[in-house]
């Protein structure tokens, strides 16, 4: 499966601090609960990525 293959799958995705001072992302699906913790500067390489890759969907949309 790769970036562009569509996947007819329902998850949640929350994210939000610890009370250690990490950042989690925690994702559901089905019987699956992935819990992914994140030093403060690599949730904000992450954000910046997501950032950037909403950037670039927006101009192949438009």
């Amino acid at each position: 499966m790769g970036i562009n293959t569509e996947k007819d799958i329902e998850a949640n995705l929350q994210i939000g601090p610890t009370d250690q001072g990490m950042v989690r992302i925690f994702v559901t699906a089905g019987d699956a609960e992935i819990p992914m913790d994140f030093e403060i500067d690599e949730a904000n390489d992450i954000a910046e990525e997501i950032m950037a890759a909403a950037r670039a969907a927006g101009a192949v949309v438009k």
